[in-house]
C-alpha cells in the first residue's frame, strides 16, 4: 500500500511562504522546509519534482498578498495615493516578501523587479485612467514614474536605512505626483517622449 500523503500541495505552499517570511527566499530549501514540517523532505517531492517548482507556487503566493495591499489601497479617497501608503505597509510588515517580489535577482523561478513592476501597472492601470483622465501609455508612464519613488522609500524601509517618517512620505509621494500629472496635461508628447526638452528647460529656469 502506497504511503498516505500527510500535506497537501497548499499545505506546503503555506508552510515554505512561513520560511520565507521569516528567513527569506534562499533559506527555502528542502531540509528547511521538512524541518519546520517535522517531516523529512520525502512529503514535498509528492507534489514536487523541484524546490523550484515550489518557488515558483510561494512566488505567485506572494504576489497574491501584494495584490491585496495595493486592491485596499486602491479602496482610498485618493486612489493613487493609497495604493503608494500601501506598497510602503508591504514593504514595512512583509519585507521578505517585499524582497523576493522587488529585489531578488530573476531566475527559472522568480521574477524579479521588472516583472513585479508590470503586474502592478495592471492592476492600477483602470484607476489611473479614470480619475487623472489619461490613456494607458500615459496611465502607465505616470505610474512607472511614482513607482520608481516608491521602490526608493520601500528599499530603504527593508534594508533598514529609512530616516523618513509615513508623513514625510507622504508629501514626497504628493509633491512627485502632482508635479508629473500637470507636465504630462500642458506639455503635449511628454509621455511619449516627444518634445522639445531644452526650449523648455530654458523657458523654466527663465522665469
Amino acid at each position: 500500500m502506497a504511503p498516505r500523503i500527510k500535506f497537501t500541495k497548499e499545505e506546503l505552499i503555506e508552510a515554505a511562504l512561513t520560511v520565507v517570511r521569516k528567513s527569506g527566499i534562499e533559506a527555502l530549501t528542502a531540509r528547511e522546509l521538512a524541518a519546520h514540517l517535522h517531516v523529512s523532505p520525502r512529503p514535498i517531492f509528492t507534489h514536487y519534482d523541484s524546490m523550484d517548482d515550489l518557488k515558483h507556487d510561494v512566488y505567485e503566493r506572494a504576489k497574491q498578498e501584494y495584490r491585496t495591499y495595493i486592491e485596499n489601497g486602491l479602496k482610498a479617497p485618493v486612489p493613487f495615493l493609497g495604493v503608494g501608503k500601501q506598497y510602503i505597509r508591504f514593504a514595512k510588515e512583509e519585507p521578505e516578501l517585499y524582497r523576493l517580489l522587488f529585489l531578488t535577482k530573476p531566475d527559472s523561478a522568480l521574477g524579479g523587479a521588472m516583472e513585479a513592476l508590470a503586474f502592478s501597472q495592471e492592476l492600477v492601470r483602470e484607476s489611473v485612467m479614470n480619475i487623472y483622465h489619461m490613456d494607458a501609455h500615459a496611465a502607465d508612464c505616470y505610474f512607472r514614474d511614482l513607482w520608481l519613488i516608491a521602490f526608493s522609500f520601500a528599499t530603504l524601509i527593508v534594508t533598514d536605512d529609512c530616516p523618513y517618517t509615513d508623513e514625510e512620505m507622504a508629501a514626497v509621494f504628493s509633491e512627485i505626483s502632482l508635479s508629473i500629472c500637470k507636465a504630462y496635461k500642458e506639455i503635449p508628447g511628454l509621455p511619449e517622449g516627444k518634445y522639445d526638452k531644452d526650449a523648455l528647460f530654458q523657458d523654466l529656469v527663465g522665469k
